[in-house]
């Protein structure tokens, strides 16, 4: 990957394009990060990032001249926020062939009110329901979405649909945002799949095996549910009933056993 500098930017092809904007070729340089786009200078129509490494779009400062961004074929996951402050000549954005998953993360766009032409095509994000007609909705001066133009029929759709209280929960329910990265949580996951380990499963089957009453297995199963594991956090309440464990046993415990066991069978308990 190549670090996003002022000397790149300096060195970089510049040209007027086809139609007849002033453009920094900035494409297939594997750069991660936007950074030092002040070296730019605000020379620049339209900036080029085809075909590199990106991963958020944010990074900008005041650029009042930009109004093109070409950011297609990189990895694009996240919208940073307050984009119209460092671009208010935004017109054309194009992320085709990005990694945007969910409609709400789109929200950053919302007030980027110059915003005109917005490509989104080979993102996961167009094939949540109701896609088109919620970008149109949010982004109402929108012309031209994944390169067709906004129609007439279109606009009174997304009104429609998105009108009153209704709408606005129907709006709310449909913008879930992409989860970001919480420091621990990857381990939390992979034991949340491994599932319980041999000797939880042990301590869950004598605990039920212990167990007085249907509303003591009841008791237990609402601690496995919490995630607990009996015999560890709640140990001394067990020992307790060790001695009576043969009154009260019924054949509805037998069965819980039985069914602790076919989780130890199960290999997706096991994480095999």
């Amino acid at each position: 990957m190549v670090k996003l500098s002022a000397e790149l930017i300096e060195q970089a092809a510049q040209y007027t394009n086809p139609v007849r904007d002033r453009e920094l070729d900035l494409r297939g340089y594997k750069i991660p990060v936007l950074e030092n786009l002040g070296a730019t200078l605000d020379q620049f129509d339209t900036v080029d990032f085809s075909d590199n490494e990106i991963r958020k779009l944010d990074g900008f400062p005041l650029l009042k001249r930009l109004k093109t961004l070409l950011m297609n074929n990189n990895r694009i996951c996240r919208i940073g926020e307050n984009l119209e402050l460092s671009l208010p000549s935004l017109r054309e954005l194009i992320l085709t062939s990005n990694n945007i998953q969910e409609l709400g993360d789109l929200e950053p766009l919302t007030s980027v009110k110059t915003l005109s032409l917005l490509s989104l095509l080979r993102n996961p994000v167009t094939n949540k329901k109701h896609y088109r007609l919620y970008v149109i909705h949010k982004i109402p001066q929108i012309r031209v979405l994944d390169f067709q133009k906004v129609k007439l029929k279109e606009r009174q759709e997304a009104e429609k649909m998105f009108k009153g209280k209704r709408g606005a929960q129907l709006a709310k329910d449909i913008a879930k945002q992409s989860k970001t990265f919480t420091p621990g949580m990857a381990a939390q996951l992979e034991k949340k799949r491994a599932g319980p380990s041999h000797a939880d499963v042990e301590a869950i089957k004598n605990a039920i095996a212990k167990a007085t009453s249907l509303a003591e297995v009841e008791r237990l199963k609402g601690m496995l549910q919490a995630g607990q594991i009996p015999g560890q956090q709640d140990g001394a309440g067990v020992e307790e009933e060790e001695e009576e464990e043969e009154e009260g046993h019924t054949p509805q415990m037998d069965a819980q056993v039985e069914e602790v066991e076919d989780m130890e069978q199960d290999p997706h308990v096991n994480g095999s």
